[in-house]
């Protein structure tokens, strides 16, 4: 597809360490011939030991990197230099934050400053000839996404996920109706986007946030071990795992459970280890690298993450710690929420609790903990899934599809 022109990914922070999906997706496009070039919101912070994602965070164009006063300059040269296109994105900047649902002052405030930072973006690669803009995060990445492709005159697009769209969501409405298309990461997201905006559209097509299922491949698994690597959340359920493991070692079963991650409740998750005296069987070992996460992951026995709504309606899409457990073949335990359901079929590929329900998990844990025949069952099924729906070469061909058919590109 080298014939398609330069396309332009923006994501909050890009490339990121505990956003994989996001740099694996620009790798695998370039893989194909796709000429991709990368922005990021704010400065990327994570250092890479691999050479092109290394190259990805020196090359990034970084949108604040000037702060407000290198976005003021950027917006008045391009207001000199293209006078009709900024006027237009400066129109958009002043009235689609003031009808937004749901926005505070503040909120508005920076949805115009995020519309300008749209506008110093259009302007910074404007020589590169971008032909379609692709966000992912549905909040400020697609607002600035949003901005700049009008300002250059191109299509954008996008992909949600879970945070961006549940509990800072803004100007959604808006991005629905001007998005050459949305890429839903599950059937359940494309039926969300069309119950808040009704009109009958084509342009959502279901691309998968993929795994490599040559980087996963199944490895020794340590007898009796539970995993979990997530962020220390409350949607992803930890405290119903530590809960579960609680009352597993009441009923005598034997296990040692790893948590890596790190986040807001890793206080309140060490205070629940220390005040069940579960120390000996269960660990927050923090943040690790990626490379020490596959490890952990494929030496597993049991791969737990009982993800739930949260206090304030957040919930997960289809987290890819799922997906990479699944690819190394590890039985896989999540939370029954709608979007996982395409992952996991319960009792076929994996098995789904009720969210929150530490009882039942629980049972479903010494379930497999007991029985090598079913944890061996669910794991080949479990990456023969994931080999069918989820595998990134699959689903880097569906984006190539949708920007060729949806986004423009020859």
């Amino acid at each position: 597809m080298p014939e398609a022109g330069p396309i332009l990914y923006i994501a909050s922070e890009l490339p990121k360490l505990s956003e994989t999906f996001v740099y694996r997706e620009i790798l695998a496009l370039r893989a194909k011939s796709v000429d991709v070039r990368v922005a990021s919101v704010h400065e990327p912070r994570d250092e890479f030991a691999r050479s092109e994602l290394a190259a990805m965070k020196r090359d990034a164009v970084v949108v604040y990197q000037g702060g407000v006063f290198g976005v003021l300059v950027d917006v008045l040269l391009e207001t000199m230099g293209h006078p009709v296109p900024t006027a237009m994105t400066m129109l958009y900047a002043k009235i689609d934050p003031l009808f937004a649902k749901g926005l505070s002052i503040a909120g508005r405030a920076k949805t115009f400053y995020q519309y300008l930072a749209g506008i110093s973006l259009a302007r910074r690669v404007r020589h590169l000839g971008i032909r379609h803009i692709h966000a992912h995060f549905a909040h400020v990445p697609a607002t600035i996404a949003m901005s700049a492709a009008n300002q250059l005159d191109v299509p954008f697009s996008f992909t949600g996920h879970a945070n961006d769209l549940f509990r800072h969501r803004s100007l959604l409405e808006e991005k629905l109706d001007r998005a050459a298309f949305v890429a839903c990461i599950s059937s359940w997201h494309n039926h969300w986007y069309g119950s808040v905006r009704r009109a009958k559209r084509d342009n959502r097509p279901i691309i998968r946030c993929g795994v490599d299922l040559n980087d996963f491949a199944p490895a020794t698994q340590t007898p009796r071990l539970i995993v979990s690597v997530a962020r220390l959340v409350e949607k992803k359920g930890l405290d119903t795992l530590i809960e579960a493991c609680a009352l597993l070692r009441a009923r005598g079963v034997e296990f040692r459970c790893k948590i890596a991650g790190d986040g807001p409740m890793r206080a309140q998750l060490r205070a629940m280890i220390d005040e069940q005296k579960l120390g000996g069987s269960v660990e927050l070992l923090g943040p690790l690298p990626n490379e020490k996460v596959r490890e952990l992951v494929s030496s597993a026995s049991v791969f737990c993450l009982p993800c739930r709504d949260d206090s304030s309606g957040d919930r997960d899409g289809i987290p890819v710690a799922l997906m990479e457990a699944m690819a190394c073949q590890v039985a896989t335990v999540s939370g029954d929420l709608p979007a996982i359901r395409e992952l996991i079929e319960d009792g076929v590929s994996g098995r789904l609790v009720p969210g929150g329900d530490a009882e039942a998990l629980a049972g479903t844990l010494e379930e497999l903990l007991e029985s090598d025949e079913l944890r061996e069952a669910l794991g080949v099924q479990g990456r023969r899934r994931i080999a069918e729906e989820f595998d990134l070469d699959v689903n880097a061909d569906r984006m190539i599809k949708a920007l060729r058919t949806l986004g423009g590109l020859a």
